[in-house]
């Protein structure tokens, strides 16, 4: 019987370069070893990855805020996400930062949703989205926030209208769709919330320190 699990592997790469560098990510070209001992060329994005919270409050609401995503022409409603920029950096620490600096909102209660790599074919980025419980405003002075991030809208919307949206075609967000969906099956599973991994499991994708 097949076992239904990723598993890590590494070709042979016979010479890489690469050709553009910029503030965050970079793009590298790989001539890659086939298995019938061919070189391919590949050309991806050189990504550090992210972390997203899936922030859901005691009335079932979860936390959204609506951005302006330049390459795709597009405000998407999605859920606070950013860049780990400090490589090594417990995810969890990234995503309560995160949590603060776009909604000024903590949690309590956090656990790992669910793992992703957005877009494996071009783009190395591995996402973790967490599911933050027992929420509450945040103290001190809220983030100063710049670039697209001063155009933000936030709404707390049921977690019943965001699967409704994402399977009629109204929400496109890569972690807003993966969270919302992930949510309502671990609902749904044997093993409901409580089942979900503790929110500093391992992350091969992405190691970190304790």
């Amino acid at each position: 019987m097949t076992t239904i699990k990723d598993t890590a592997e590494e070709w042979e790469v016979r010479a890489t370069e690469t050709p553009f560098v910029g503030n965050k990510t970079s793009v590298r070209t790989d001539d890659v070893v086939m298995p019938d001992g061919s070189v391919a060329r590949r050309d991806y994005q050189v990504h550090p990855g992210s972390v997203a919270v899936l922030a859901l409050d005691e009335q079932d609401r979860v936390l959204v805020l609506k951005q302006y995503r330049h390459p795709v022409h597009m405000k998407l409603w999605e859920i606070p996400a950013g860049l780990l920029d400090i490589p090594g950096e417990n995810p969890l620490h990234a995503a309560q930062r995160e949590l603060y600096e776009e909604a000024h909102v903590k949690a309590e209660d956090w656990r790992v949703l669910t793992d992703v790599y957005t877009t494996p074919g071009g783009c190395s980025e591995a996402v973790r989205i967490f599911l933050a419980r027992d929420l509450s405003e945040a103290e001190g002075e809220r983030f100063e926030v710049e670039d697209e991030e001063a155009d933000m809208e936030l709404a707390r919307v049921p977690l019943g209208d965001l699967v409704a949206g994402v399977l009629g075609g109204d929400l496109h967000n890569n972690c807003l769709v993966v969270g919302a969906l992930s949510l309502a099956a671990a609902r749904a599973s044997a093993g409901g919330l409580d089942g979900l991994r503790p929110a500093e499991a391992p992350w091969p994708a992405r190691p970190f320190e304790a």
